[in-house]
């Protein structure tokens, strides 16, 4: 999978080199990202979504017998 993001973040440079100056920065803070992705290490290590602020609604307000 490393070399998959590798890929990618080249790709997205490559791309940069002829483009805009808005777009490349998009595209090189893209490659910025894949490379992150792309280092070997422990999953909690890499960004996760941030928690919920709040816990989420309940669907059913019924009685909760069965």
């Amino acid at each position: 999978m490393e070399e998959f993001y590798r890929g990618f973040a080249q790709r997205a440079r490559d791309l940069a080199e002829k483009a805009d100056p808005i777009t490349r920065r998009r595209l090189l803070d893209l490659a910025q990202r894949y490379d992150l992705k792309s280092r070997p290490g422990p999953v909690s290590a890499r960004s996760m979504p941030p928690p919920r602020a709040m816990p989420p609604t309940v669907l059913f307000s019924g009685t909760s017998e069965a």
